[in-house]
């Protein structure tokens, strides 16, 4: 997957590890295309290089758009983004790295 999206020249692809944090995913792929037209084409790659290792595809979403496109591949969900919505969006900071709060005694 990660090889489908640097082929098209995918840029900032980065991987969130969520194991415990949410049941929604095990963990987030973040990548950027520069266009609406070059989301798509990393969108379609990712699917076509998950489906010819047999794994399934649950649903995808935001293609028609292009701008923020969201592959489900269950345990995995990649978000394509174009850099504005990447931006905007910014799930790095949402789901980044949890800080612990530093613990005071008196």
């Amino acid at each position: 997957m990660r090889d489908a999206a640097l082929d098209l020249k995918a840029e900032d692809l980065t991987i969130l590890p969520l194991e415990g944090r949410t049941i929604v995913a095990d963990a987030f792929v973040i990548v950027t295309g520069r266009s609406k037209v070059q989301t798509r084409s990393i969108a379609d790659a990712i699917v076509a290089n998950v489906r010819d290792a047999g794994l399934p595809v649950a649903r995808t979403e935001g293609y028609s758009d292009g701008g923020w496109i969201l592959i489900d591949l269950g345990p995995v969900v990649v978000h394509v983004f174009t850099p504005d919505q990447r931006a905007f969006h910014h799930l790095e900071r949402l789901w980044g790295p949890v800080e612990t709060p530093a613990v005071r005694t008196s």
